[in-house]
């Protein structure tokens, strides 16, 4: 078994990656968008931390979060977003023997990616990748199409303009 280790640093800055269990053909966090907004929204009451991005894709997401000074703990954050998320969706999915007798649905895979920004430069490239993920996958042609996702905040801030990589040849590769 593999002695998997995360690094914990209070306050820092992080990009996620969080999928489904079961991605091909599956649009459940579009098709349940409320429902997981609802979830994001539950977890900040309880264990406050800032979203600074984010893209909710049909099957997985990627987000930027920023935790409190004195605070480390994301791995809490995930666990009480994906059981609220699990709790208030219908059970209709099939769930392996493995899963029922750890007691989880089958909706999330358990792990996830997590990588700590270290400075401007990496912040603003993930920031890039999240936003240009919805073209990447070629679910819209233009990133301001995409309805779920932090890019229209940065627009209204002027970050990014409304036509912000609509040139052929953009893309951005951050390794996940």
């Amino acid at each position: 078994m593999t002695n998997y280790r995360r690094l914990y640093i209070p306050g820092a800055t992080w990009f996620f990656t969080v999928n489904l269990a079961k991605r091909k053909n599956n649009n459940l966090f579009i098709d349940q968008i409320d429902l997981l907004r609802e979830a994001f929204h539950y977890v900040k009451k309880r264990k406050p931390y800032t979203i600074n991005a984010v893209v909710i894709m049909p099957d997985h997401l990627h987000c930027v979060w920023t935790l409190p000074d004195g605070d480390a703990n994301f791995s809490v954050r995930w666990g009480l977003l994906k059981a609220y998320f699990s709790r208030t969706i219908p059970q209709d999915e099939n769930i392996t023997i493995s899963r029922k007798k750890r007691r989880e649905r089958g909706i999330w895979q358990r792990r996830f990616w997590a990588h700590l920004l270290t400075d401007q430069e990496d912040f603003n490239n993930h920031l890039d990748y999240i936003h240009w993920n919805p073209v990447k996958h070629s679910c819209v042609k233009q990133v301001i199409e995409w309805p779920y996702s932090s890019f229209y905040r940065y627009v209204a801030d002027g970050y990014y303009s409304a036509n912000w990589g609509h040139s052929g040849n953009f893309s951005i590769e951050i390794n996940e």
